[in-house]
């Protein structure tokens, strides 16, 4: 499993950067100064978090537990859901989107009480 978080940190990582680079350059023109802001948000969350699953990964060598794992499994859902709805509010405009960030968010929030616990449990 610690390879799987690895894998998908690097994976997602590579995606942030991918879609930074593009909001940046390309939206530019094409958003508004606030759903470029909010696009941004969705790539910088996404960092944070495919950067968390290496922390998962790594911790996952040290003290195997089935916390680590949900851990990194509410990443990957918190990254898919915050950020990819944030990623399709900005470009798509719509708005109804913003009442499912929320969902992301809470399991992002979610993943780190449980990596903090597994660790301490460890």
């Amino acid at each position: 499993m610690d390879r799987l978080f690895a894998f998908s940190g690097a994976f997602l990582a590579a995606i942030a950067v991918s879609l930074g680079a593009f909001g940046a350059h390309a939206l530019k023109a094409r958003l508004s100064p606030a759903d470029l802001a909010t696009f941004e948000i969705g790539a910088r969350y996404q960092m944070y978090h495919a950067l968390a699953l290496f922390i998962v990964a790594w911790a996952l060598t040290r003290w195997p537990s089935n916390l680590l794992n949900a851990s990194g499994w509410l990443f990957i859902l918190g990254i898919t859901i915050f950020s990819g709805s944030l990623y399709l509010l900005a470009v798509s405009g719509q708005r109804w989107l913003g009442a499912v960030t929320p969902l992301g968010g809470l399991s992002l929030i979610i993943g780190w009480v449980m990596l903090a616990y597994g660790i301490l449990r460890a």
